[in-house]
């Protein structure tokens, strides 16, 4: 550990050096890529000193131990040689996470899509739902989120929306986010009382970046019309609204949301590189609309990843098999928990 350490040292002071070089100062793309390396490497060399800090203690308590008389003396020194034990594993267990080797994925931005599935109406609200508590979640975090395109309905619902969540690892934290979501409660517009059974899909993209995925616009058919509302009624006296359509894998995408035609067609083609880079890194030769389909199945109930019980307050995993009882927080963006289960389980499994 110690040459570890010494060899962790001379990176960060290099790190350092690297940083007061007006070469790096001048350009943020390089000034933000140095910072975040040495932030990781400063967290990783401190948790190092820290297990080293706990293991002398811990040699210096065995140490009088074997000297040690006194009944009392040995009994608070072994309780307190079993605290530092536990500390040390913590300590341990984390450095171990931030370690661990991070996929090119896992540190992108992501594209979020979640869709109407069973259920009609209860399903459209379903769809709202949700959007509220992935925008949550990702303000508890700090993280940035950018509206692409919706499909409002009337009652306050949405049959598909597609959104950008931008922060550190968000691909990491979310990718396990896709699939069949199931909700169960008594929608506001029933009115015998009736318990529904809905569903919606969500699927998560990491964002691709331009340079990673080359679109030649010659396979591109792009389309203007004018934005609608609910209903299908034009709200827009201009053709601000753009689909486009990229002719070798058939894929649509259409955004209305922005404020003109500019910015929705920006905002189209990030979505249609995202889907570009998801076909392309999972190998699949088919059209998206197939590959979406592995991914988040054909929302039907039996295909769920997840349960949302609001009568009993319960929302469940079936991919754990557990359950959690404080859906309110949860719906709230209070996610941390079901993502860390999730994350710990991956790491039993490997």
């Amino acid at each position: 550990m110690s040459q570890n350490l010494t060899h962790l040292q001379s990176q960060l002071q290099q790190l350092e050096t690297d940083l007061q070089s007006p070469n790096v100062f001048i350009d943020p793309k390089k000034l933000k890529e140095i910072t975040k390396q040495y932030n990781e490497l400063k967290e990783k060399i401190d948790l190092i000193k820290k297990i080293k800090n706990i293991e002398e203690t811990i040699k210096s308590i065995e140490e009088m131990l074997l000297k040690e008389k006194d009944e009392e003396m040995i009994k608070i020194s072994e309780e307190e040689l079993r605290e530092l034990e536990i500390k040390k594993k913590e300590i341990e267990k984390k450095l171990e996470e931030i370690s661990s080797p991070k996929t090119t994925l896992s540190k992108k931005n992501i594209i979020v899509e979640i869709r109407a599935g069973v259920g009609g109406d209860e399903a459209e609200l379903f769809v709202a739902d949700l959007l509220r508590m992935y925008s949550r979640f990702a303000e508890k975090k700090t993280w940035p989120t950018t509206l692409l395109s919706s499909q409002p309905t009337g009652i306050g619902g949405l049959k598909e929306v597609i959104f950008e969540i931008k922060g550190e690892e968000v691909y990491d934290q979310l990718k396990t986010e896709s699939g069949v979501h199931r909700v169960q409660r008594i929608p506001i517009t029933e009115k015998s009382g009736r318990i529904h059974t809905s569903t919606a899909t969500v699927a998560v993209l990491p964002e691709a970046e331009e340079r990673e995925i080359k679109i030649d616009p010659k396979d591109l058919r792009i389309d203007t019309y004018r934005a609608s509302g609910h209903g299908g009624q034009n709200v827009n006296k201009v053709s601000s609204a753009v689909r486009i359509t990229h002719f070798p894998t058939n894929l649509v995408v259409a955004c209305q949301d922005g404020r003109s035609q500019s910015q929705n067609k920006e905002r189209a083609m990030t979505i249609l590189r995202s889907r570009l880079l998801a076909q392309e890194k999972e190998r699949i030769k088919l059209e998206e609309a197939t590959k979406r389909q592995a991914l988040i199945g054909t929302a039907d109930r039996s295909e769920k990843i997840r349960t949302y019980n609001f009568l009993q307050s319960r929302i469940t995993d079936h991919r754990l098999k557990k359950s959690w009882y404080n859906i309110e927080e949860i719906m709230d963006g209070e996610l941390d928990k079901i993502i860390k289960e999730f994350k710990n389980e991956k790491t039993k499994e490997k």
